[in-house]
């Protein structure tokens, strides 16, 4: 097997693949040590061709494969996309419409995050290969084994795709996944602007200190980590952005003494690029703090209400094959606990038919859940 390495091959494989309704998409990449993955291969099909495309081969250039993926009259098939995603949002191209297969099992009832192989197996009666699953990627030249390995998994995913998307229409449910895709195509998840990087944490506190200091910390962290290419965790761990934005440390001695930072994290260059950022935004923390609302006071879930919520959920997930995940989150049952008015994705579409209704009504008293055997089942209470 010869992966694709020339721009006249890869454009010929394009033109192949550019007359097909769908293409199954996966890739191959490393990023144990790195903040941006290194993409090591890109595998496609159709339920006619099939390919490899080497991305580190010299002078390689995708556009021809990038616009297969922007061609929006070509459905995109990935499993557990989000991660490859990334990678070509980067490469500048969002693969739209989108369809991912670890989603549509979770509405056809193979349970929650359901793994590729076993996906494969349960559906196709194929035993998938996992010798090469682990594997540097980055080494040239691949073997045979390896490249099978990559291959199978979307010449797979191009017999599995038909199968799983017509048993989702016969029962209804294809909607379903639309729906779920619409959100996955959301620019705003693939953001890596460092400016934003605070909004995917948690503040703890919300005076114009705290606010300043946590978010020039979170800012400060990304574009470290960009610009040296390392894991955010590797610069400094989520807790030390808390910890720092409460202590605010502005010199060696008092950097050392946070138990969440590396030692001698004070006197490193980090430390001391730290030091000054929050020196900056510490002597004006009003103009620098992002603006936020601080969370209006709630009384607690009832937490009998919340266990009867998720008995109920249990039972509708089960009643359909669709796992509860998908339904309903824990935070969903306890704001529904709190309020009827919940604005969760339990309580809108879909969702709302399936479960929301009866969580209301369970929550009114007009039904009743009951052991039927080994099955729960949900009766109208008459009034």
């Amino acid at each position: 097997m010869t992966p694709i390495t020339t721009n006249e091959a890869l454009a010929e494989f394009c033109a192949r693949l550019s007359t097909a309704p769908f293409i199954t998409v996966d890739t191959e990449f490393m990023r144990e040590t790195t903040y941006w993955p290194r993409l090591c291969l890109i595998q496609a099909a159709s339920s006619e061709h099939a390919g490899i495309i080497d991305p580190m081969a010299e002078g390689l250039d995708l556009e021809p494969f990038l616009n297969l993926l922007r061609d929006e009259k070509i459905v995109k098939v990935f499993h557990a996309c989000r991660q490859d995603v990334e990678i070509f949002v980067r490469l500048g191209a969002m693969p739209k419409p989108m369809f991912d297969t670890q989603v549509a099992a979770m509405a056809a009832g193979f349970g929650e995050q359901v793994a590729y192989d076993s996906l494969v197996r349960q559906m196709l009666r194929i035993e998938v290969d996992k010798g090469s699953r682990f594997t540097d990627w980055g080494r040239r030249p691949l073997s045979e084994s390896q490249l099978v390995y990559a291959l199978g998994d979307v010449t797979h995913l191009a017999a599995l795709y038909p199968k799983l998307r017509d048993r989702l229409a016969k029962e209804g449910r294809l909607d379903w996944v639309t729906t779920e895709m619409e959100g996955l195509v959301d620019p705003a998840i693939y953001d890596t602007n460092p400016e934003n990087a605070w909004k995917r944490l948690k503040p703890k506190k919300f005076s114009a200190k705290y606010l300043a200091a946590f978010k020039a910390v979170a800012v400060w962290r990304e574009r470290a980590a960009q610009e040296r290419d390392q894991p955010r965790g590797r610069i400094l761990k989520d807790e030390g952005i808390d910890e720092i934005a409460q202590q605010t440390p502005t010199d060696t001695e008092a950097f050392n003494r946070l138990r969440s930072v590396p030692k001698g994290f004070g006197g490193s260059r980090l430390g001391l690029e730290l030091a000054e950022e929050l020196k900056r935004v510490l002597a004006d923390p009003e103009a620098h703090a992002p603006e936020m609302e601080r969370p209006a006071h709630r009384q607690p879930a009832p937490p009998s209400v919340v266990e009867l919520l998720k008995v109920l959920l249990k039972a509708k997930s089960d009643n359909a094959g669709v796992a509860s995940k998908l339904i309903a989150t824990s935070a969903d049952l306890e704001k529904i606990a709190i309020s009827d008015d919940a604005d969760v994705e339990a309580m809108k579409g879909w969702r709302r038919q399936l479960f929301g209704e009866d969580a209301l009504k369970l929550k009114r008293g007009e039904i009743a859940l009951v052991l039927s055997g080994s099955r729960v089942e949900v009766v109208e209470i008459e009034g």
